[in-house]
């Protein structure tokens, strides 16, 4: 009895004629059928508004469709149902209903024809109000786009010490206007597309025409259009359906949320995507030497610039090889310390149930343990648990003669020299690698650790970014563009574009000198 309840209880099923959403149909004449549509499609949500009118002068019926929550509600009750009330009453009532909405009444500044039901309900759930008037098969879109987002804020990853403050919000519109008021040549062109056949995902392409290569934008639009998945959620789904190689664990396209950052790349000639929903702006292509600059670099003198970024490298080293080295020294290569240090490290692991490995294996698993718990905790908490984690965890364990002292110390300067990279896709794909490494010193010493490193060295020769050598320029060396590689020249030397990307506009400013592209 129940069940034949429950069952009386449920909504009449669609009727036979209606249409999946996804089918491109033409609007209905009538505005009770588009409306009829609409609400059985989107299954009768609640949060879909629709507002009908009748006026003397207007023998057709208007109804308006928005969804709350995405729109503008001012927009919406000043600049359109305000406007066809009041502006439509003075209008002739035998002048077209459709040419008066259009070119007299609305106030709104973006207004797109609307034919087919497919292009209705996209404009409906991305913001927008469809106005639609009786006997017309055409309806209008108008942008009242109005839902809240974070605004532009400081940000929290990429800290500089010199340099904008400003970082990219949820909002792609609020991350175009940001590009573009660092870069405001009408050069900078945006293409949109949308991807995502469930979630319909908002994303666009930016480019300086001119600067960037056609043949690369060409391919990063082709990428995109060949994705075939059902939701877009942030910008990693996008880097990684179109980034050239999946099994590596470096990154091959470049992202940040700073509109500095990502207009420098412009200007070299690169590509910008941005996605909608997420403040993290993808670049391609991306090289090794990008993931150890940063906008900072620009912004202080030269020598300073130069030095940092030098530190960088050193701290990619440090980061990639201290617990391997010390693994491979201690147990194979004892004779290469000096007498003194390896009388203390005898002494300090005298008690040691493990052999090294072990012990920084077991030290490399704490540290990346509490680095993840003091990111998933909240702030106030994660703040005290590094403080606990770093100290009194390290500090007991030397005492209990789990590890030794030395240990700590190689594990805390890999640990801070990890933090060094302006980029933290960098900083994962050195975390994996470092495990390798350590098992290699373990087994072969020295050896092992060269042998890895050269099989390295291959590997990220053989990577490419959207068709350009990954370690470009260093391999293939182009001594050309070492002006801004591993340091940076004064920017009275910088007069052609030092990016790898190859462009018709390969000089920045004039000069008596030429150069070759």
């Amino acid at each position: 009895m129940f069940a034949h309840w429950l069952s009386s209880k449920k909504k009449k099923p669609l009727p036979e004629k209606t249409v999946p959403a996804s089918a491109s149909i033409p609007l209905f004449s009538t505005i009770q059928e588009n409306i009829a549509y609409t609400q059985q499609t989107l299954g009768y949500s609640t949060d879909l508004i629709v507002r009908e009118f009748n006026f003397y002068a207007i023998t057709e019926p208007i109804a308006i469709l928005y969804t709350d929550g995405l729109v503008n509600a001012t927009v919406v009750n000043d600049f359109i149902m305000r406007s066809i009330m009041t502006e439509t009453m003075e209008v002739d009532p035998e002048k077209d209903p459709y040419d008066m909405l259009l070119s007299h009444a609305l106030t709104i500044g973006e207004i797109k024809q609307v034919t087919d039901m497919k292009a209705m309900l996209q404009h409906i759930l991305s913001g927008d109000t469809v106005i639609l008037l009786g006997g017309s098969s055409v309806g209008l879109a108008a942008a009242t786009k109005g839902w809240k987002d974070r605004g532009v804020t400081e940000t929290s990853v990429e800290t500089v010490v010199r340099g904008p403050r400003e970082s990219f919000s949820e909002s792609m519109r609020t991350n175009t206007a940001l590009i573009r008021r660092k870069i405001k040549d009408p050069n900078l062109w945006v293409e949109s597309m949308v991807v995502g056949s469930v979630t319909q995902t908002d994303v666009a392409i930016m480019y300086v025409k001119g600067i960037a290569n056609d043949a690369l934008v060409t391919e990063v639009r082709n990428r995109l259009n060949q994705i075939q998945i059902d939701g877009i959620f942030e910008s990693s789904n996008i880097e990684e359906l179109i980034q050239d190689e999946i099994w590596t664990p470096f990154p091959t396209v470049y992202n940040s949320e700073r509109p500095d950052v990502i207009a420098i790349e412009l200007v070299q000639g690169k590509v910008a995507i941005l996605v909608d929903g997420t403040p993290f702006v993808l670049i391609a292509p991306a090289l090794f030497g990008s993931f150890l600059k940063a906008s900072e670099d620009y912004y202080h003198r030269v020598d300073i610039s130069t030095l940092v970024r030098m530190l960088r490298y050193a701290g990619f080293l440090i980061a990639l090889l201290a617990p391997s080295l010390y693994v491979a020294i201690t147990t194979f290569h004892q004779e290469m310390l000096p007498t003194q240090l390896l009388i203390s490290l005898a002494a300090q692991r005298e008690g040691i149930p493990f052999p090294a490995f072990i012990e920084a294996l077991l030290m490399e698993l704490t540290f990346e343990i509490l680095r993840e718990a003091a990111l998933r905790m909240p702030r106030s908490i994660g703040s005290a648990l590094s403080f606990v984690g770093t100290l009194v965890i390290g500090q007991a364990a030397v005492e209990a003669g789990i590890v030794s002292a030395a240990m700590v110390i190689v594990v805390s300067i890999t640990a801070i020299s990890s933090f060094v990279f302006p980029s933290y896709d960098l900083s994962n794909a050195i975390r994996i690698l470092r495990f390798p490494l350590m098992a290699l010193a373990a087994s072969f010493g020295l050896f092992g650790i060269l042998a890895g490193l050269l099989g390295l060295i291959l590997h990220m020769n053989s990577l490419q970014s959207f068709g350009v050598p990954y370690l470009s320029p260093f391999a293939p060396l182009e001594l050309d563009k070492q002006k801004d590689a591993l340091f940076r020249l004064p920017f009275q030397m910088l007069f052609s574009r030092t990016s790898s990307v190859r462009s018709g506009n390969v000089v920045k400013k004039g000069s008596k000198k030429s150069f070759k592209p």
